[in-house]
């Protein structure tokens, strides 16, 4: 037999644990002497402590330590117990993914907000054009992908010539920013109109003696925080918002495949606030 402090360091295992383990019944001296009140353990008694250690290492809580090893050592029994931690685990771990996933997303948030913070607003000024325009109701900015290339091959069906330097830009109707079911007009500025077709008109669009300007990097379902960036500047700066934005497409799908390279000038046209 081991006094309590031998079996202690033996197993690596503190005095006061052993004292806790034998307080919970977990596991209790093999003797104590009643004169000193010494405390025993024998070498048979260290399985069971390598089988307690081994189950709280794993995560099982004390509670469940003592109903498993209320139970006999059947190899049996120790599958179904580990089994049901397992599934435990597996839930737990999912759920962890899941808050991760969320601290991630809320993050890539912040570090954007704080990056469009950094983008200079200019203002200029916007001049009048003409323009091969579609107007349509899309489900959401994804949507943009397939808007394009169907008025492009109208556009070219027409003959119809771009500017140059090109200048391609969204108007929205709305009157403010929606995620799904947006009113949004496609303009491609050309040097001469053609006749109109179904879906395409061609008319000329007045210029913006001054807009407010921001760029925004990065795919168009987050564009929302470039809005809010030069939105705040017009505020903060004395003016007010004097028409439809417009957002000015400057690299993106048809010249970058990553979504985090595409430019995109918004333009709000402003005047001073009186």
């Amino acid at each position: 037999m081991f006094r309590i402090g031998v079996f202690s360091k033996m197993n690596k295992v503190t005095i006061k644990t052993l004292r806790y383990y034998d307080e919970l019944g977990l596991l209790s001296p093999c003797h104590v002497d009643g004169a000193t009140g010494y405390r025993y353990y024998a070498a048979s008694q260290m399985p069971r402590l390598h089988r307690i250690l081994a189950l709280k290492q794993i995560g099982f809580s004390l509670g469940e330590i003592i109903d498993a090893l209320e139970q006999d050592f059947s190899t049996d029994k120790m599958i179904d117990y580990l089994e049901s931690k397992q599934q435990c685990i597996s839930k737990t771990i999912e759920s962890e993914r899941k808050k991760l996933k969320q601290v991630e997303n809320y993050l890539k948030v912040l570090r954007q907000e704080a990056d469009y913070m950094s983008y200079d607003v200019i203002l200029k000024e916007l001049p009048a054009v003409i323009v091969a325009s579609m107007r349509r109701v899309i489900p959401n900015y994804d949507a943009f992908n397939e808007i394009y290339p169907e008025m492009g091959a109208i556009m070219q069906k027409d003959n119809v010539r771009c500017t140059v330097p090109g200048y391609c830009f969204t108007l929205y109707h709305d009157g403010e920013y929606k995620e799904k079911d947006i009113d949004v007009e496609i303009c491609e500025a050309v040097v001469a109109p053609a006749p109109d077709s179904e879906k395409v008109k061609y008319k000329r669009i007045e210029g913006v003696p001054v807009a407010a300007c921001i760029i925004h990097k990065g795919p168009y379902n987050t564009i929302g925080m470039s809005y809010s960036a030069v939105n705040r500047w017009i505020e903060e700066n004395g003016y007010e918002i004097a028409g439809q934005p417009r957002e000015s497409y400057l690299d993106g799908i048809w010249n970058k495949e990553n979504p985090e390279e595409w430019l995109t000038e918004i333009q709000v046209p402003v005047r001073a606030r009186k």
